[in-house]
């Protein structure tokens, strides 16, 4: 009974997003029915539509997750966009960094083979990513401070930071974009339609989804199969009782928020090395704050978190062809979507208990 309903909540807050958003559309002179089948045809429908809209998921699974493992721990994590940032860039310098030639003997260079450099890239946005959310789950724990204020205000530094190292030390000179030279090609992950006849060619979807699947299955059995996760949950339940039963609450903080950091760091994984091929400034779609929403949908589960990606990944691919080809409503429609969906999860939690 109690999966059913959690099942359903996240259900009718997307139908009364959309119902609401009917009629919104509606009265600004606009054909709902038009607007949302545009929305989900170019998401769905045709086989380039659907490997688009996994393509657009991928970051919102990473960050979901991010956000998720923190609401278990009785924690908000709004600082998933800056530990995505400083993963990101981490990542880059390591391709970098080590992508060219590590030393030459006589004509020839040696370079690192990609079976080392890729996992020194994904370690570095990890590590980074880790270490980014470890600092607010480290203040929280020691001294008290909210970790809401505290994430805010590392996401502008995290930002900050990176832009200024990627516009002083690693941007080509001359280029007119915040971005930095490209990493190695040994850095880089393939993207599935080098191996899979099926997804088309023009489709940037890489390696990094199939990891953020595997991502879901591993949150999935660390917070229910595991010891570990079962303290960290308790502590989000009712941490006075989990201390009395022997669970360190800021033990539990501390490890939440650095998990939480280094998931949101793997959406480096297929933004550097799969997609982008370099950091890039402001290659973010503020997919940090998504997280959020997709953590709310997917009621803080890792395989609602999936298929909570994906809904709002279908949003993101579809509202581009709603600002193309509707005469008033605009791709931030689906921002009106994400809001509404959140206010009713949100609103709905009281039920849940």
């Amino acid at each position: 009974m109690k999966i059913l309903r959690e099942a359903l909540y996240p259900l009718i807050a997307v139908a009364a997003a959309f119902v609401i958003g009917g009629v919104i559309i509606f009265l600004i002179g606009d054909d709902p029915f038009t607007t949302f089948r545009l929305l989900v045809e170019n998401s769905f429908i045709s086989r380039k539509g659907i490997f688009e809209t996994l393509h657009y998921a991928t970051p919102l699974i990473f960050t979901g997750l991010a956000v998720a493992i923190a609401f278990r721990c009785g924690l908000l994590n709004i600082g998933a966009e800056g530990q995505l940032y400083v993963a990101a860039f981490a990542a880059a310098w390591v391709g970098i960094k080590f992508g060219g030639p590590i030393f030459a003997i006589g004509e020839y260079e040696v370079f690192l083979p990609a079976l080392i450099l890729v996992p020194m890239c994904i370690a570095a946005a990890v590590i980074v990513g880790g270490f980014w959310g470890f600092i607010p789950g480290f203040l929280k724990a020691k001294f008290g401070s909210h970790e809401v204020i505290n994430t805010i205000m590392l996401n502008f530094i995290a930002i900050g930071l990176v832009s200024y190292f990627t516009q002083y030390y690693y941007k080509i000179p001359g280029d007119p974009i915040l971005q930095t030279a490209p990493i190695g090609d040994a850095a880089t992950i393939p993207q599935l339609h080098t191996f899979l006849p099926f997804v088309p060619s023009d489709v940037p979807l890489n390696v990094a989804f199939l990891l953020a699947i595997l991502m879901c299955l591993a949150m999935y059995v660390f917070l229910w199969k595991t010891k570990w996760g079962y303290e960290l949950r308790a502590v989000g339940e009712n941490p006075s009782a989990a201390e009395y039963g022997g669970i360190s609450p800021k033990k539990q903080i501390i490890v939440a928020m650095t998990i939480s950091g280094a998931l949101a760091g793997m959406v480096a994984v297929g933004e550097v090395l799969g997609f982008r091929h370099n950091y890039y400034h402001g290659f973010s779609a503020e997919w940090g704050f998504w997280g959020i929403a997709v953590a709310l949908l997917g009621r803080n589960h890792p395989f609602g978190v999936l298929l909570a990606a994906i809904f709002f990944g279908m949003l993101l691919r579809g509202g581009i062809f709603v600002d193309a080809f509707t005469e008033h409503v605009s791709k931030d429609l689906v921002e009106v979507l994400q809001a509404i969906i959140i206010l009713f999860v949100a609103s709905m939690q009281k039920f849940s208990k």
